[in-house]
């Protein structure tokens, strides 16, 4: 079975990555990279969020040189963004990138790699090696009948070998689909290969709604295989929205813990409460709260009592009246309109 920990460990600035380290969140900024102001802002907004590395594209020399404005303000690890031209990539080193993000095939020869690569370890940084479904050689697509994990796998492949040639081998890698099951079966082979660390997502996946469920299926799917170091979830529109669903991610996957866990029943035929409005209420003050609880909002006799009981706090709500739980004990009983503000009057306690 793999496992995180038997990855590699790199460092992207003062962040651990890989050999069992903590699974970290990334984002990509989509601002004007030469509106330096701009992109600052709304890395400050994505660090305020939680986001723990952050990722800036470099097209052109402009956005190179706004780029060391932007990676002295941030107060996370910054990832330059580099295609098609190894000069953006050398410029973002000597403006104190912690790690640049490039596709090897598409920067022109080995010999540019090879700069870079120098450039790279001269500076102490790590490189990402990403490989997209939308950017498949052509060569390898018609060899391989197809946009396939096999296909994939050997673009990847050969780069790795590539910057191997150049000795450089502090890299984390990355494949990425935006179909779910062809991202799922490339890493069944990258992970047999490689003991780099990882970086996974589902690419493009698309707005808020279907862009949330297609990640969280496909990211948490692969974390339950084992596989993953840092994560993204790539959503059309701010960023900032991504955050929230890898913090989600990973806490549903027992990984990391960010505040507040609520558990709620979807009710059934045998709720006498309006339990949604409990629930919202509920979760708006936990979120505001911060802390690493577990909270259940329970909507009747079935499952509620138990439920609450393994939570922290809770409520099982009956007939026109229900009980506050603490740690598996009753702590009151209240009519159903005052369960909700119960609750929250004992959660209070704990500050």
């Amino acid at each position: 079975m793999y496992t995180r920990e038997q990855t590699k460990t790199i460092r992207i600035g003062n962040t651990p990555v890989g050999g069992g380290n903590p699974v970290t969140i990334e984002s990509m900024t989509n601002t004007d990279t030469r509106n330096a102001a701009g992109t600052i802002r709304q890395i400050e907004a994505l660090t305020e969020a939680g986001c723990e590395i952050v990722r800036v594209a470099v097209p052109d020399a402009a956005a190179a040189e706004s780029f060391r404005e932007i990676k002295k303000a941030a107060k996370i690890p910054v990832i330059a963004d580099i295609h098609f031209d190894y000069r953006m990539a050398l410029a973002a080193i000597e403006a104190g990138a912690d790690m640049i993000r490039i596709n090897p095939g598409n920067i022109a020869g080995e010999n540019r790699v090879r700069q870079v690569a120098d450039a790279a370890k001269a500076a102490g940084i790590p490189i990402r090696v990403g490989v997209n479904g939308g950017s498949l050689e052509k060569e390898l697509f018609e060899k391989h009948g197809g946009l396939t994990a096999e296909a994939l796998c050997e673009s990847l492949a050969k780069h790795v070998a590539m910057l191997e040639r150049c000795g450089f081998t502090d890299m984390l890698l990355t494949i990425k689909a935006s179909d779910v099951p062809l991202t799922l079966a490339a890493h069944k082979i990258l992970c047999e290969k490689y003991d780099y660390p990882l970086h996974i997502g589902i690419t493009e996946a698309g707005t808020p709604y279907r862009g949330t469920i297609k990640s969280a299926v496909g990211i948490g799917a692969l974390l339950a295989m084992g596989v993953g170091d840092t994560i993204r979830v790539s959503l059309t529109g701010d960023p900032v929205a991504e955050i929230r669903v890898c913090k989600e991610i990973l806490q549903a996957m027992g990984l990391r813990r960010f505040g507040t866990n609520i558990v709620s029943c979807p009710t059934c035929g045998r709720c006498e409460v309006d339990l949604l409005e409990m629930a919202e209420k509920v979760e708006k003050f936990c979120d505001e709260l911060g802390a690493e609880i577990t909270v259940a909002v329970m909507g009747c006799v079935v499952n509620g009592p138990g439920e609450a009981r393994e939570a922290d706090f809770g409520i099982a709500c009956g007939k026109g009246s229900g009980v506050v739980f603490r740690k598996g004990e009753i702590v009151e009983r209240l009519p159903s309109e005052q369960l909700a503000e119960g609750l929250i009057a004992v959660i209070k306690q704990i500050r």
